[in-house]
Parts: structure tokens; sequence; C-alpha cells
């Protein structure tokens, strides 16, 4: 049957709070720091990485690996596919285009992309992120008319907040959706709430302590399942999906940062561990795999 496959995007280690569940001393760039970082990523339920620039492949890694990019021009493609498949990444997501680029412009660039990754038999998964070709709905699922064959890295969390989708018909906006969700080979993992990119959840089932209005938590919950659900009616027998909790560090504007509570510091603090975080999404996203396929 096809599996879901969890792995963990490695920037959601970068800078974590000094009292996070992950220990420090893991994230040193030595053969023997990166070896009892994999082993404990494995002992706590990750099957893989996504290695980024930040925490790139290092001698010692012991876990399948998959990579990422991005493409800004379609004389790019080839090289940046040629590195990746040397790499022996088991695939890549991309980010593609700035947002600013007309329909031609988004052709080309696709596909060079698609030639590129039947050049080097390397899987490639646009991502539906800001500040690229894919940054709102609309345009997205037009792609996907001109490109039925293109397969996308779902990260919801930039429609959800970047386009406010609970201002509105949320079942219209989750059926016209529906193209994207067929169509879902990769998924970052990040909740977010409808006016911030990043927002905390307490556990798998309870409405977020910070959830005023919107369940942002059952939000997802719904969403994940349904691009599940989309990648499942087309898998074939052995086809994976990777879900990848990929939860950002502070200083890039996705973690947030409040005074401490302490009569001993006022630095600002992150308002979570964003590895704990990432070990509830492990769960949720099993709990959803395990609702797609019911």
């Amino acid at each position: 049957m096809p599996a879901l496959r969890v792995f963990l995007n490695l920037d959601n280690l970068v800078d974590l709070r000094p009292d996070s569940l992950f220990p420090a001393s893991l994230l040193a760039s030595t053969p023997e720091a990166v070896a009892a970082r994999d082993t404990r990523l494995a002992a706590d339920g990750f099957e893989g990485v996504q290695v980024t620039d930040n925490l790139p492949l290092s001698a010692g890694s012991l876990l399948p690996h998959c990579g990422l990019d991005r493409i800004n021009a379609p004389a790019d493609a080839d090289a940046i596919f040629a590195r990746h498949a040397a790499r022996r990444d088991r695939c890549i997501t991309l980010h593609v285009g700035w947002g600013v680029e007309d329909d031609a412009e988004i052709d080309a660039l696709l596909r060079a992309i698609l030639n590129a990754a039947q050049k080097h038999r390397l899987p490639a998964f646009i991502e539906t992120h800001r500040a690229t070709i894919t940054q709102d709905m609309w345009r997205t699922v037009q792609i996907t008319k001109r490109f039925p064959e293109v397969r996308f890295n779902i990260d919801l969390s930039h429609y959800y907040c970047g386009q406010e989708m609970v201002y509105g018909d949320w079942a219209q906006k989750l059926a016209f959706l529906q193209p994207l969700f067929d169509r879902t080979g990769f998924m970052h993992g990040r909740i977010a709430a409808p006016g911030w990119m990043q927002a905390p959840i307490d556990d798998l089932a309870s409405k977020p302590t910070l959830a005023h209005g919107a369940d942002y938590l059952a939000h997802f919950r719904e969403m994940w399942t349904r691009a599940m659900q989309g990648f499942l009616r087309h898998a074939q027998p052995d086809d994976e999906l990777i879900f990848a909790p990929e939860l950002l560090r502070a200083d890039i504007y996705y973690a947030r940062k409040f005074p401490a509570a302490s009569a001993h510091s006022s630095a600002p603090v992150e308002e979570t561990d964003r590895y704990q975080q990432a070990l509830l999404y492990r769960d949720l996203a099993r709990a959803c795999w395990t609702d797609a396929r019911g």
C-alpha cells in the first residue's frame, strides 16, 4: 500500500529555545553529532530529514534525506536538479519564481522544471508559498489546468493566513482547492491562525487555547486529511507521501517571541518549543493518514 513517511525539515531545529526537548549538543556539524542527531530523530519517530542550507547533508547522517531549493529562471532548473540528483536526494521541494510573473513566464518555469525532473529522474514538488508563482489559490488552480501533471508540496499555512481562508465560505474554498489536494505529493507541516503564520497547538484534539474564533487545529486536520485523500486516490502501490514539520525560527518572523515571565530576565523568548510542537505534528499527521485511509 502507499505509505506516509514522517520526515523533519531540519530548519525546525535551528535556534530552538534553551529549554527545548531537543538537545543543542546534537546540532554540531561533526560526524559524531550528526549521527547522534539522526539517532535521536529516529527514536522520536522521524523516518528521514529534509536537509536545508542551515543544516545541510553532512558526514555521519544516518536517515533518508530529501532536499529543497529555489528556481527563479528556466535556465536555472537543469543545474539545480543535477546537483540534488548527485546528492542522491529522494526528492526536492521548490520555491518557484517571485509571484510577479505573468502566465507565459510561469509556464516557461514549469516546463523547465518538468523537463529537468524527467531528465534527472528526480521527483519535484512545487511548494504553495508566499512570494512565489503559487502565492494565491486562484492562480495555482489555473496552473493545474495548464499543467495537470504538476505535483505540489502543500504548505497550507500560506493560504490559511495569507489569504485569510476563514473570511468567507470555508466549504467553498475547500472545494476550490480540490485540484491541489488531488496533486499533493509532499506536505510541509505548519499550522497557521487566520492572522499569524505559525500558531501553537496544545494537543491533537482540543481547540487551541489561543484560538479565539476559528478552530485552526480542526481546520488544518480537515485540510491535511483531504490532501492525503487526494494523494491516495492517485497513488501507485509503492508511492510514499512525505510529511515534514517545518516550524521556523523567530528571526525570520515565523516563531513569535514574548517577554519572559521571569524575575531574572526580560529577554523575549519563543512562545513554544518548536521541537515539542513537531512531535505533536508527527502524531497528528499519522492520525490524519488513518482518517484519510478510512
